[in-house]
């Protein structure tokens, strides 16, 4: 079928196909580990490669990077995988390697994948970092604050200086965006600690990811299948479910409305999805439904693979319309009842009860339900998909080395660019603050000097104002006559006196 993926042949004889007009109407891949999860992904990855649609997939154990090796008749499953074509009734059954890039936020399996501290934005970033609904309020406020002074935020030390700026003016800060705590920004700090711990400060960096990158198709018109190594990054799967959910949004922000195309822009595998629903506040989980029921308009459909589909909220299961479940196992009540739940999201097929089947299927085996042509589920198929073209199992190192290193993004991301942002911006305040407080304290000292000087020149004129000339000797000469003459008088005088007032007594 030209505008479909073959996926199998079902036991009605009726072969299963998942049809590209419809592929961006999301899907599911279920089944306990072991039963063939793995290599139904790696054969949805080919089908959509070779309709020249482009892949993002998270390789959780490393088998999928099998896709970009061909398949080999060395192989020592080679004649079982044979069989099995022929059983299916495929044709002719060529191997054939996909057009491949790898990629690792460690930079190690791959080129490294970035992205900045504002694109992430402080939701996702505060759901990374488990903050509580007050320490979110401040990193709004960190990020508010950084928009209105035009300052960017780009990395894991633009954030954290950023932060004890904030911490260091909170009074001014609180007053114009709202109340800031120094335990809140300690707490945040403290967080940002365990992210670095984690490896996240490679991540946060430049040059950051684009996506159009991710979305190319090669000179035979085949999509690129982007592996992401996360074999690594799923020891840290708050860092590796934040950074797919990043990615979903950056996609449905940037991405055109295509209404309904021929076949989806691009399509993305989220493995191990149940860690993106793991204790997640239901803001954030309403958010993931609203992303997948519109992001299907912008051409991107989401599949997502996971051991059971009870790991995924109903809200988001029921916008899920391909399906394709293998075995699950029920030694539990609560895995019994997984299974029912199951059971009852399928169209019943009147040949087999499918609560029964989904614990009988064999490795290779599932129920297959895709959407027909007028988008209706169709009746489930007890399935045996198909084998893939490329190679089973992971590639080598030496061979992933050869990939990475043929690769034209090679140049592109492999060297880190540390540009002014925050850190440099608020460094360069820091030191003008210096620079003027200095000013200020030697325009002081200096001003104090002066004024010491002025009050010392007053005194000493003040002293030599007020201060008597030395008398030289013919002024004391002078002075000391006129003493004398002066009590000579007074001495006359009051004789005088004496005798008038005796001569009136007398009278």
């Amino acid at each position: 079928m030209k505008n479909g993926i073959f996926l199998g042949t079902d036991s009605d004889d009726n072969k299963q196909h998942l049809l590209l007009p419809l592929a961006n109407r999301h899907g599911l891949v279920a089944g306990a580990t072991g039963t063939g999860k793995t290599v139904t992904l790696q054969i949805l990855c080919e089908g959509f490669s070779k309709a020249g649609v482009p892949v993002f997939a998270a390789d959780v154990k490393g088998d999928l990077s099998g896709v970009s090796q061909s398949g080999s008749v060395d192989h020592k499953l080679h004649d079982k995988l044979l069989q099995r074509a022929m059983k299916i009734g495929l044709g002719e059954y060529d191997y054939e390697a996909m057009p491949t890039v790898f990629w690792d936020l460690y930079g190690k399996q791959g080129h490294p994948v970035r992205t900045t501290i504002s694109e992430m934005g402080p939701t996702l970033l505060a759901r990374l970092m488990g903050l509580n609904e007050t320490q979110e309020g401040i990193l709004t406020i960190a990020f508010e604050l950084a928009d209105d002074d035009g300052m960017l935020l780009l990395d894991m030390k633009d954030l954290r200086s950023l932060l004890n700026y904030i911490s260091e003016n909170k009074a001014e800060i609180s007053r114009e965006y709202g109340n800031v705590t120094s335990q809140s920004v300690a707490a945040i700090q403290r967080q940002l600690l365990k992210l670095e711990r984690a490896g996240a400060d490679e991540f946060f960096a430049e040059p950051a990811l684009e996506l159009a990158d991710l979305m190319k198709v090669d000179e035979n018109g085949r999509g690129a299948v982007n592996i992401l190594a996360a074999d690594e990054l799923i020891n840290s799967p708050d860092l590796y479910s934040t950074f797919l959910l990043w990615l979903l949004s950056e996609l449905f922000e940037e991405l055109p409305e295509v209404g309904n195309p021929d076949k989806p822009k691009m399509v993305f595998f989220f493995d191990e999805a149940h860690l993106l629903f793991e204790d997640a506040p239901k803001a954030l989980v309403e958010k993931i439904e609203q992303v997948a029921r519109l992001i299907r308009s912008k051409g991107v459909g989401i599949y997502f693979v996971t051991q059971n589909p009870s790991d995924i909220p109903d809200s988001v299961l029921g916008q899920l319309g391909n399906r394709i479940q293998h075995a699950l196992r029920a030694y539990t009540p609560k895995e019994q009842k997984s299974i029912r739940a199951a059971a009852s999201s399928f169209r019943e097929n009147p040949a087999f009860d499918t609560e029964e089947v989904i614990t009988d299927l064999g490795v290779g085996e599932a129920l297959v339900s895709v959407l027909d042509h007028k988008g209706v589920p169709g009746i489930v198929g007890r399935t045996m998909i198909r084998p893939p073209a490329s190679r089973l199992g992971p590639a080598k190192a030496a061979e992933r080395k050869a990939i990475i290193a043929a690769s034209d993004l090679k140049d592109k991301y492999t060297e880190t660019i540390d540009r002014e942002s925050a850190y440099e911006q608020l460094e360069q305040k820091a030191i003008e603050r210096e620079k003027a407080a200095k000013k200020a304290e030697a325009e002081a000292e200096k001003a104090e000097a002066a004024e010491a000087k002025k009050k010392a020149a007053a005194k000493k004129t003040t002293r030599k104002t007020s201060g008597r000339r030395k008398k030289s000797a013919g002024d004391m000469l002078a002075h000391e006559a006129k003493l004398v003459a002066r009590q000579l008088v007074r001495s006359q005088g009051r004789k005088m006196i004496r005798g008038l007032l005796g001569g009136l007594m007398r009278r």
